[in-house]
């Protein structure tokens, strides 16, 4: 619980009213892996449909000497939630408008949400070509697609 909220405080003060602080010049004290954000809506999933009233943010960003690992914090609302086993959150590879493969499984938003890290071989491909990698987060009620959005850098 400790690392979430460490996680979650760290990519929370990044914000600012919905602007990344990453924009302002010496923000990020040091830091030199991008930080990408996603808004996710139902409307957004592919094939669909995905819950035409859910709402969602994802921050991806990348760890400093190691080239392997992404983090991430991801907030959904207006979704049913519940269980780890009724629950899932991946980030996916396909641009817009199309379905692709799991390329990291992400800790379900159970609660609404979730952060972490995850080791994956994509880790610098999604920080460098975000625009062609997704995060979506499946329920019961929508177990193709709940939410999803687009990583932008």
């Amino acid at each position: 619980m400790k690392k979430k909220m460490l996680i979650a405080g760290a990519v929370g003060a990044a914000f600012v009213g919905g602007t990344l602080f990453g924009q302002l010049p010496g923000a990020l004290a040091g830091h030199t892996q991008p930080i990408l954000d996603a808004r996710l809506f139902g409307s957004q999933e592919v094939p669909g449909p995905g819950d035409p009233d859910g709402r969602g943010t994802a921050v991806v960003f990348g760890v400093d000497d190691q080239p392997d690992t992404v983090c991430y914090v991801v907030r959904v609302t207006r979704i049913q939630l519940g269980t780890t086993t009724e629950i899932s959150a991946h980030i996916h590879e396909a641009p817009r408008g199309e379905a692709g493969d799991v390329v990291a499984a992400l800790a379900p938003p159970t609660d609404g949400d979730s952060a972490g890290c995850v080791v994956t071989e994509e880790a610098q491909d999604i920080l460098t070509n975000p625009n062609e990698y997704y995060v979506n987060v499946h329920n019961p009620e929508y177990p193709a697609g709940a939410v999803r959005g687009q990583l932008n850098g």
